[in-house]
């Protein structure tokens, strides 16, 4: 099967149930002490490029303490969501690293998110470019006067992570050549994609549920056995397409912490959190843990 038609087939396997029911192998350097505690969370939207073919509205959650955005700067997350679904769909999950001291921002695709009005799963393989593209209005941002989160933004330190095909979305973000403000990667029920995992390594997360009836756990597994640096996968045992990444479901409290730690630890540089991922993430009967090339 030519590469096209296997990017295709992999592609296909997205269509229903996508809305949720560093430095080079080794250690990253550390930026300042990873936050203590929780921020308060403030929100803000804007559309970018708005007059352009590909206009790309974007939420962003942010820290906050005291009515204003937090003292300090923040690494950013980009996160991607799947086909037929919305940044605010995962905000319990985006929030949540906001409150932890991340800067999320959240694109919805063109032709992807839910009430595109040119919907087509085919346009997923040009979303890595506009992630890239919203990077780089980020590091603009951060030095614009006036902005409410100019200089809170540590855009040295950026990590990609999405669902579905917004997992496959983030592999295709670490391709050949690839910025070194992409520091790491957490690809959640998806795969890899043509061109991706590949170029500067980069600590990758896998996260896929065993019994995910939309992306196969053998693709997952496959993606991560490509990773060309270190990599963990977790598997949530018994679990579907994502049902996972919603608060008070089977497997949050584990997912949650792992990614979160993981975060901590490639952006922060937080040894204490890296040492806690395996117990993170060992919880049986809900997830396992493994690990290839160690962090």
């Amino acid at each position: 099967m030519g590469t096209r038609r296997l990017l295709a087939a992999l592609v296909a396997l997205l269509l229903a149930g996508c809305a949720p029911a560093g430095a080079v192998g080794g250690e990253p350097d550390p930026t300042r002490r990873a936050p203590e505690g929780t921020y308060a969370v403030g929100v803000r939207t804007f559309t970018l490029d708005p007059g352009s073919a590909r206009p790309l509205p974007v939420t962003v959650w942010y820290p906050v303490r005291d009515g204003a955005v937090a003292a300090g700067r923040f690494p950013v997350v980009i996160y991607s969501h799947g086909l037929d679904s919305l940044p605010e769909l995962h905000a319990g999950l985006t929030r949540r690293w906001a409150g932890a001291g991340f800067v999320v921002a959240a694109p919805a695709f063109p032709h992807t998110r839910r009430g595109a009005a040119r919907f087509t799963r085919a346009d997923v393989r040009h979303q890595p470019a506009d992630c890239w593209r919203l990077i780089r209005h980020l590091v603009r941002l951060d030095s614009r006067r006036g902005d409410p989160l100019a200089g809170h933004l540590d855009v040295a330190r950026f990590a990609a992570a999405g669902h579905s095909a917004g997992g496959y979305t983030t592999a295709g973000m670490f391709s050949s050549g690839h910025s070194s403000r992409l520091r790491a990667g957490v690809i959640v029920a998806g795969g890899g994609m043509a061109g991706g995992l590949a170029g500067q390594p980069a600590p990758l997360l896998f996260v896929h549920g065993t019994a995910d009836p939309i992306v196969p756990l053998a693709v997952g597994r496959a993606a991560y056995h490509r990773a060309p640096g270190p990599a963990a996968f977790v598997s949530v045992l018994g679990q579907g397409h994502g049902e996972y990444l919603i608060p008070g479901k089977p497997g949050f409290e584990q997912v949650f912490a792992t990614i979160t730690d993981f975060l901590r630890w490639t952006l922060y540089g937080d040894r204490a959190a890296r040492d806690r991922l395996p117990a993170d993430a060992s919880s049986p009967p809900l997830t396992r843990y493994e690990s290839r090339r160690p962090f």
